[in-house]
């Protein structure tokens, strides 16, 4: 700081006018504040002192009134403020307002962890709004799972939507370490539902009923009245069959509440009904929702053979945001003619022939691949091994038809895999045994079209089972019989 009185270097000549020169001091504001900083600091000129606790800093009211809307009102309208000596201001410590005038007289403000919160509170109080975004800029740096619920209340309460942005965000995409936190069992109802009924939360059906229940029972007796309005932000049209069947439907808390048991019903019913010939429009669970965007389609290529190659354990992926394929995590065995079918967002692939160094062998095993895991894993066998088979996926049940058995037969059996209870079990066989015919599901009913011989001769007939139980057999000339 130059000291009082003398002058700075000569600046330059900005532009040229007819009539003369348009002279700039570019450091002029600058030099200005400096100037009025030092006079502060000296406590030339100042007229009023701000007051926090036992701590005074003296200012001058113009430079206060120029510089927030606050002090305008506080020094330029009727209020007593305008004469004092002495104005108190209660919420900041002396340590933020020492920052916050030192900010007013210079542009300068030193952000730390330590002293981000109370800064930006006192520069949301006293409307600073390009300090409230600094020091909002830089909480959004310091984001995590474990801060991120309380930053989305500080930011609500602050009126800082791009704080609030950038928390929802993390607090959304990170929803399995947030739902860990300690944070998470201090919302309140309202909160909770609005943030676990968000389209945007990246988890899990079956992690958004545990976090709920992990919510309640934090404080039972206050927070059970609100089971009913939360439980319905569990979307349990997508949760695996399995974990509500063991965990979700005999719950004793939701069993205790009449209208949850009802919730429970609709689904139960939903969820299970195998056989039923009618979809009757009760049946559809009253709240009904999308799944949430975290859940995505993939296109996934599965083994083959490549380039007139041997049998690959290629797993390929494509992105569509780089129009790119990815490798995934590989076959477990080179598989040839296997059938590969998806249910609950896991891909199961069945049987195929065994490829190896020794003798090729038609295979009963089943792998399971987790896309969350990028893993695989070994499944319940099926009970007969088979390759150039259909499979078909409908409710929790995954069908495996025909296909060449270990005699090299064409086979007419069919067995189903219950997901539920993890057990296969026979069905009724197929009059005509037939490799890798056209199958199609609709209003429970099983539809195998057409598919070839051993001597890979067309096969012109349709097979339709119900139930487990063969229903009727159609040549293509009575095609007009069919009715679904």
């Amino acid at each position: 700081m130059l000291p009082l009185g003398t002058s700075p270097p000569p600046c330059r000549m900005d532009k040229e006018l007819p009539d003369g020169l348009l002279f700039k001091d570019h450091d002029f504001s600058s030099d200005l504040l400096r100037q009025l900083n030092g006079l502060r600091q000296n406590r030339m000129l100042t007229d009023v002192s701000l007051c926090t606790g036992t701590c005074e800093v003296p200012c001058h009211r113009s430079v206060l009134a120029s510089s927030s809307p606050y002090f305008r009102a506080m020094f330029c309208s009727n209020f007593r403020e305008r004469s004092e000596a002495k104005v108190q201001l209660k919420g900041i410590d002396s340590a933020t307002l020492e920052q916050i005038i030192s900010y007013v007289y210079t542009g300068e403000v030193h952000i730390t962890a330590e002293d981000a919160l109370p800064l930006m509170e006192a520069a949301s109080m006293l409307q600073y709004p390009k300090l409230l975004e600094a020091c909002s800029s830089y909480l959004q740096s310091q984001l995590t799972p474990n801060n991120c619920l309380g930053m989305m209340r500080l930011s609500e309460i602050l009126s800082c939507e791009t704080l609030k942005k950038k928390a929802r965000e993390v607090a959304l995409t990170c929803f399995t370490e947030v739902a860990a936190s300690a944070d998470l069992k201090e919302l309140c109802a309202l909160e909770l539902r609005d943030y676990l009924g968000d389209d945007g939360l990246c988890g899990e059906e079956e992690k958004v009923f545990e976090a709920l229940m992990v919510w309640i029972k934090h404080d039972l007796q206050a927070r059970k009245r609100h089971l009913q309005e939360l439980f319905k932000q569990v979307r349990l049209q997508y949760i695996h069959p399995a974990f509500f069947h063991h965990f979700i439907a005999n719950d004793a808390l939701l069993q205790s509440s009449p209208s949850c048991q009802t919730i429970l019903e609709t689904a139960k019913r939903q969820m299970f009904a195998t056989y039923s010939t009618t979809s009757a429009p009760d049946l559809h669970p009253p709240w009904h929702v999308p799944p949430r965007t975290s859940y995505q389609d993939f296109l996934i290529l599965l083994g083959g053979r490549k380039d007139n190659q041997q049998t690959t354990r290629d797993v390929l992926l494509y992105n569509r945001q780089t129009n790119q394929w990815q490798n995934l995590a590989k076959l477990p065995n080179r598989l040839y003619k296997a059938s590969a079918i998806t249910l609950h967002r896991s891909i199961y692939v069945l049987g195929g022939m065994a490829v190896g160094a020794g003798k090729n062998v038609p295979s009963h095993n089943v792998y399971i691949y987790s896309l969350k895991l990028n893993q695989w894993r070994l499944g319940q066998p099926m009970l007969v091994a088979r390759y150039s088979h259909r499979s078909t996926a409908h409710k929790n049940f995954i069908f495996s038809i025909g296909g060449i058995g270990e005699g090299q037969e064409v086979m007419g059996s069919m067995e189903r895999y219950n997901s539920i209870f993890n057990i296969w079990e026979s069905m009724a066989s197929m009059p005509v045994g037939v490799l890798h015919p056209a199958v199609a599901v609709k209003d429970q009913r099983l539809y195998l079209f057409g598919g070839e011989d051993i001597m890979q001769n067309p096969v012109r007939l349709i097979q339709v089972t119900q139930g487990g139980f063969l229903l009727m057999t159609l040549s293509p000339t009575n095609l007009s019989s069919v009715r679904t």
